[in-house]
């Protein structure tokens, strides 16, 4: 065999790691990869053998360049002179402790799966003729009102219920209650009597406390858990994964659509009982997931748990560091912060964070998304007339929220979380803009007083917001929850997160609530106002937000204006371990001066 040198041969590390073999072989054009199975298929070009084998390796230094990070421990290529065979061979390492990390963020980010499908869900139903004629031809106000419902559940969660909750029983069990609520209240959605819209509004409501528990539970949880290096990476998976529950939901509703004749009343029904799958999914699989190492200190000083936990998602050299660093941070934090929902107003740092994540939260849902969640099938009742090609745009439109999402994978720890909400506030309101003058601008065709347009102005249209979406999903629906999950000091970080992600609710309440009539009476014009209020939330974050990338948890108070935890920590556990020592060394004096006056006399 000739071997063609592509890389050094690397001396493999330790067991810290796992390998996978990668080999890739040409025979007469037949490209067969093995990776703990085999699949093969013919490439129909006209390549040389020794050109082909060498496209993997060229591969893998992209993606090692793209990433800036070291994927594959190996890399070459082998050619046998005699039958011509041409070999290129990989091993791909990946670190033991980051699978499970992503593992156990995916198990938690799954709740956002949840937010994501029922954000969706009731925007499916809507669409629905059997819906419409099963609950009497709600109204407008109607219907905004099942809408708020949900919003005002998850607003009382998430101030009332998420916080303590995630504090008292732990963050694990937040999401469990959670994904029971869910469940609970989609069977009183999918089974309400013919005409009692009432039901179907509690269990909307219902529903809407639970995610509030949930959503507040899980980013903690994941930010928790993730080292400060790549946390934004991993808490890039919470906003995915409310792309996953879109995807899901959209897909659901246009294959429903599609069978709507054969389906009946159940076109609505299974999009609405699908969503169980999720939360069954999750409670499942919460037993095989660690719980927090912060949360186990803080709540009862477990230290053997807490080191069990970081054994799951640390290299082992790391986790006797990281425990110690905890273990400083909340001493300090027991002795200067209370734990209660007043410090949140007392302490100027954390009044001061708890303002700016306040208005960043509410600008999420300010941006125009949530209405294009909760709303797009009735803004594109307006352009398109067809019931099956709006289904099929909100099913693409979630799908390509996916691929949007991630690349916030790729850039947040790289430039950061100030630079993408600036430049996600910028593009989404020039969107925002041509969006309003295209369809404003431009005729109706068909009938007198229609507001159906051409298909051109219908394709342009559906392309700005898909590039809306593009903006928005790694800057303002990934970046917040990061920033947010990772302002706030341990004592305080539940309370903090559960109010500032239900500003997001209230703010959603407020606007889809009057949405509708809004739309209905001003059309696309409204579209403006989305665009100015994007514009103003960028210069909001380029003169007030500091950049968080890359700062451990422990030390990130310094940003804003607070005390170093782990540094005034340190003090503390210094001084108590001298005081030790000082009352160590008196009570040996003591004992001694005992010993002393008690010892006999020698006589002479």
């Amino acid at each position: 065999m000739v071997l063609l040198p592509c890389r050094s041969f690397y001396q493999l590390p330790d067991d810290s790691y796992h390998y996978i073999y990668l080999s890739v072989e040409w025979t007469n054009f037949q490209l067969t990869p093995f990776l703990s199975y085999e699949f093969s298929y013919y490439l129909p070009i006209d390549i040389s053998r020794e050109q082909l084998t060498l496209v993997p390796i060229i591969v893998c230094i992209i993606i090692e360049a793209a990433t800036q990070q070291s994927w594959f421990s190996n890399l070459w290529a082998l050619q046998e002179p005699i039958t011509g065979s041409c070999m290129s061979v990989a091993i791909f390492r990946f670190d033991t402790y980051l699978g499970d990390l992503r593992y156990i963020s995916c198990v938690a980010a799954a709740c956002m799966v949840l937010y994501g499908y029922d954000a969706s869900v009731y925007n499916s139903v809507q669409g629905s003729k059997n819906w419409v004629v099963y609950f009497h031809d709600p109204d407008d106000n109607m219907i905004g009102a099942i809408n708020t419902a949900y919003t005002v559940g998850a607003i009382f969660g998430g101030f009332f219920l998420g916080g303590p909750t995630a504090d008292f029983l732990g963050r694990k069990f937040g999401m469990a209650i959670g994904c029971v609520m869910v469940i609970a209240s989609t069977f009183m959605q999918t089974f309400a009597p013919r005409g009692n819209i009432a039901c179907f509004l509690a269990g909307r409501c219902i529903i809407g406390i639970g995610q509030g528990i949930a959503l507040t539970a899980g980013p903690i949880y994941i930010g928790e858990l993730a080292p400060a290096e790549i946390r934004g990476k991993i808490m890039t998976f919470w906003q995915m994964f409310y792309s996953v529950g879109s995807f899901i939901c959209f897909w659901v509703n246009y294959g429903c659509t599609e069978h709507k004749e054969n389906l009946g009343e159940w076109d609505w029904k299974m999009v609405v009982i699908f969503q169980l799958l999720v939360p069954c999914l999750i409670l499942a699989l919460m037993p095989t997931i660690p719980g927090s190492p912060r949360w186990y200190i803080q709540r009862s000083n477990d230290v053997e748990k807490a080191r069990t936990a970081l054994q799951k998602v640390r290299e082992p050299h790391e986790v006797e560091e990281e425990l110690l660093k905890i273990r400083e941070a909340i001493e300090y934090e027991k002795e200067a912060i209370s734990g209660s929902y007043s410090a949140l107003w007392k302490d100027k740092s954390l009044r001061k964070r708890m303002a700016l994540a306040l208005v960043v939260n509410a600008g999420q849902q300010v941006t125009g998304q949530g209405t294009l969640n909760t709303y797009s099938t009735k803004i594109y009742q307006k352009v398109f007339p067809n019931a099956g090609q709006i289904a099929l745009i909100n099913a693409l439109n979630a799908t390509f929220g996916i691929i949007f999402t991630l690349n916030a994978v790729w850039i947040i720890d790289r430039f950061g979380r100030k630079f993408l909400l600036i430049v996600g506030g910028i593009g989404m309101g020039i969107c925002m803009i041509i969006v309003a003058a295209v369809e404003t601008e431009t005729p109706s065709i068909g009938d007198p007083g229609s507001d159906v347009k051409s298909t051109p102005v219908g394709i342009s249209i559906v392309f700005l917001l898909f590039l809306f979406i593009f903006f928005y999903k790694p800057s303002w629906g990934a970046t917040v929850w990061i920033w947010t999950s990772e302002i706030f000091s341990m004592n305080v970080r539940a309370q903090a997160v559960g109010m500032a992600s239900q500003t997001q609710n209230v703010a959603n309440a407020i606007v889809q609530q009057f949405f509708p009539t809004f739309l209905n009476n001003c059309g696309f014009y409204a579209f403006y106002m989305f665009a100015g209020i994007n514009f103003l939330l960028s210069v909001f974050v380029f003169f007030f937000i500091p950049e968080t990338k890359q700062v451990p948890l422990e030390e990130i108070d310094a940003l804003f204006g607070g005390a170093n935890h782990v540094t005034h920590g340190e003090e503390l556990v210094a001084g108590e371990k001298q005081l030790q020592v000082m009352q160590s060394n008196t009570g040996n004096e003591k004992a001694e001066a005992v010993t002393i006056e008690n010892a006999p006399t020698r006589q002479h």
